[in-house]
């Protein structure tokens, strides 16, 4: 790979994500909820960073992307918790190693709205309920009760 592309790769997007409704992407309580945006309103910042080893995962299904919180350092990962995956917060992960499936999350674009699948469990996209103030996790239910389709706005 040359170097031109390989610094683009390392390059983060600093994005702030919403739903059509108008609800952003806060951190609170040590984790991801989606609020309404009013005045008071701190969206997160979130970086999109491109993965560094798409060779180790599945073509066709987006692009391969990190997903970190800008303040506080953290970034986004999923694990399985008894019957189903869930989204979780870590501290920024530093190894080379551990920065794998879990970790990543295919890109998707559609339109102006982008969506966000587990690389690590696929058909398991990052969601928030339809209505009112919610937590940000993973989910199957596109369309239905779940939105799973957000705006990314420049910071």
């Amino acid at each position: 790979m040359d170097k031109d592309k390989e610094l683009v790769r390392n390059i983060p997007w600093f994005r702030q994500i919403q739903d059509l409704d108008g609800r952003v992407w806060v951190f609170q309580n040590e984790s991801l909820t989606a609020v309404q945006r009013k005045a008071h309103t701190v969206p997160v910042t979130i970086a999109l960073i491109s993965c560094r080893y798409p060779e180790k995962l599945e073509e066709g299904k987006g692009d391969p992307m990190y997903l970190g919180l800008k303040e506080p350092e953290r970034c986004l990962f999923c694990i399985k918790d008894g019957e189903k995956p869930m989204l979780q917060l870590k501290v920024s992960v530093k190894n080379k190693e551990d920065v794998v499936k879990p970790f990543v999350f295919y890109h998707n674009k559609s339109g102006t709205t982008s969506s966000f699948e587990s690389a690590a469990f696929p058909g398991w996209f990052i969601a928030i309920y339809a209505n009112g103030a919610s937590p940000v996790f993973l989910s199957q239910e596109l369309g239905k009760t779940h939105i799973t389709d957000f705006w990314m706005t420049m910071v």
